[in-house]
């Protein structure tokens, strides 16, 4: 048994996966592919229909939300959000926690002005800033709310005078959030919800048509709003897949339920981490993620013993992202905790053999 730590696209529940290949033969058993039926039948179209369903029932989203299922990642709603949202004489002001929240913002200065609020990138993003203003005048405040390569994640949300953006793409699911809070949220499906190809939109409506540009219809969140996500063919098998995985997540009890399940991963991994003598935690720990967990070795020449060591044990994923190095174990929703069980159990018994 592979124990899949990779940070993305990540583990998906196994039963999610039989269930998928199995359609992927024959789906429902009406003897095409879920890779060939028609977007517009109405097989595809209950299936659709029952994701943005459990979307919206899983994260009590409100009246007054429009949920989408679009295509292009999230890092096409870098430049989708401020084309919407960012006036051509406006300001718009971001957070920079990260990469991701700093590849956001460089697109958003294609569209207009953009105040960074704060940034924590002279300390290489160990930590999430918190003594800064948004500003009023500002048309939206953009944050991301886990960081993937760093292993930092908001542990609660700013109040803010303007609509908030949020990025959830690496922890989207993961906890409870309360969506009124935010005038959109956006998450890439490959972390926590499904495979890559497919990219969950969460907008409040009245906060759209102010933007006083014209919009090509393909980033326009009102097109595909009026096209119930089907303004073009969309990506239909991400699509079932996510569906399938938030059944999985409701028969587990729901969001509530797997944060209890994520927050006890993460304390277990975290207490070895500081326990440990050969490795150590490289965040400010009130800023520790509770899905990317990053740490080093205290002796750089241990690295790659220790990832030979993780391989025979049939420990994937656990490198550092290429622009920081070390260790990082995602630990997403579909991960069991016996699997970061073997982790830790790893980790001890190197720590036996290099004392």
């Amino acid at each position: 048994m592979k124990h899949n730590f990779g940070a993305g696209p990540g583990i998906l529940p196994h039963e999610v996966m039989k269930q998928a290949a199995q359609a992927v033969v024959d789906f429902n058993g009406i003897g095409l592919s879920i890779l060939e039926i028609s977007h517009r039948s109405a097989e595809f179209e209950a299936v659709l229909d029952e994701a943005v369903r459990l979307v919206k029932e899983l994260l009590n989203v409100p009246e007054g939300y429009s949920v989408l299922f679009l295509q292009g990642g999230a890092s096409t709603q870098f430049a989708m959000v401020p084309y919407n949202l960012l006036p051509q004489n406006g300001k718009a002001a971001y957070l920079e926690s990260g990469v991701w929240a700093n590849k956001a913002l460089k697109e958003a200065k294609y569209f207009g002005e953009v105040e960074v609020v704060a940034t924590a990138k002279e300390s290489n993003f160990t930590y999430i800033p918190k003594d800064f203003t948004i500003p009023a005048d500002a048309a939206y405040f953009h944050i991301t709310s886990n960081n993937t390569i760093y292993g930092t994640q908001l542990k609660q949300f700013f109040p803010s005078p303007v609509p908030v953006v949020c990025d959830m793409s690496s922890d989207i699911f993961s906890r409870p959030v309360n969506v009124a809070d935010f005038g959109l949220i956006y998450a890439g499906a490959q972390k926590n919800m499904g495979p890559a190809g497919t990219t969950l939109v969460i907008v409040k409506d009245d906060i759209l048509g102010k933007a006083d540009r014209k919009i090509p219809a393909m980033f326009n969140y009102q097109t595909q709003i009026e096209g119930g996500s089907m303004y073009n063919t969309p990506p239909v098998f991400a699509i079932y897949v996510s569906m399938l995985t938030l059944r999985w997540l409701k028969a587990k009890g729901g969001v509530a339920a797997i944060n209890e399940e994520n927050e006890a991963k993460a304390a277990a991994l975290y207490e070895e981490i500081d326990r440990n003598p050969l490795f150590k935690g490289v965040c400010a720990k009130e800023d520790r993620s509770s899905m990317n967990v990053c740490f080093v070795v205290e002796n750089p020449e241990h690295e790659k013993a220790f990832l030979k060591l993780c391989d025979e044990k049939e420990i994937v994923g656990v490198k550092g992202h290429r622009s920081v190095g070390g260790f990082r174990a995602s630990i997403y929703n579909a991960l069991p905790i016996t699997s970061v069980h073997v982790l830790i159990d790893a980790m001890q018994e190197f720590a036996e053999k290099n004392k």
